[in-house]
């Protein structure tokens, strides 16, 4: 143990909460085939923070992982996206993977969902293939962000000014590459969550 802020103790397997989000409510938007880690990852952070965190899918019960290209975990379904209301929640979470954003954008209640967020100026944190989602909500032109490579070309098309690097934070606007950038992306997440709303788009 070592000592953090303010004298308090820190324990380095728990990552320690600075500020409590108990009056935050959280939607996580995903498909059948999210990135398992990118999903359960920011869930846990945000939970760990006192955060009230809904799954939102089209799918009426239960989601699917995806993971070294096998299917994974199922999660229970809180809400469906064609019933979930963005005026509900104080955040917007999209988790990566090949097929997840690939099955959301082409679904019109997903899009709506997260258009909703940019509009308002909500946070909205997209990590890997998930800003794949945000390019269909028309609303990225100007923004600065980073995503996995694979799909770079895809968000300067859409007029994103794209950035190699774990992490990128824009008017409330978090993304981050892959898997490996989870922690960086958890701890502005969480603040920019924290901070509420930004200026629209």
């Amino acid at each position: 143990m070592v000592f953090g802020v303010r004298g308090s103790i820190y324990h380095p397997e728990k990552p320690m909460v600075m500020n409590n989000m108990s009056e935050k409510k959280v939607a996580i938007l995903t498909e059948n085939g999210f990135e398992e880690q990118e999903l359960t990852s920011p869930k846990q952070a945000l939970e760990a923070a006192g955060a009230t965190v809904h799954i939102v899918s089209p799918q009426p019960e239960k989601v699917r992982g995806w993971k070294g290209g096998n299917w994974t975990i199922e999660l229970p379904v809180d809400v469906q996206v064609d019933q979930a209301r963005p005026d509900d929640y104080d955040a917007l979470v999209v988790p990566g993977g090949v097929i997840n954003p690939d099955k959301m954008r082409l679904n019109e209640h997903c899009v709506a969902f997260a258009k909703a967020f940019l509009e308002t100026g909500k946070p909205v944190a997209a990590i890997c293939h998930g800003p794949q989602l945000l390019i269909e909500t028309g609303l990225l032109q100007g923004r600065t962000m980073t995503s996995f490579y694979s799909i770079k070309t895809d968000l300067i098309n859409a007029g994103v000014q794209w950035i190699d690097k774990e992490v990128v934070t824009d008017q409330g606007l978090v993304t981050s590459r892959s898997p490996r950038d989870l922690e960086a992306f958890n701890k502005k997440m969480l603040e920019e969550i924290q901070e509420g709303v930004h200026s629209a788009a």
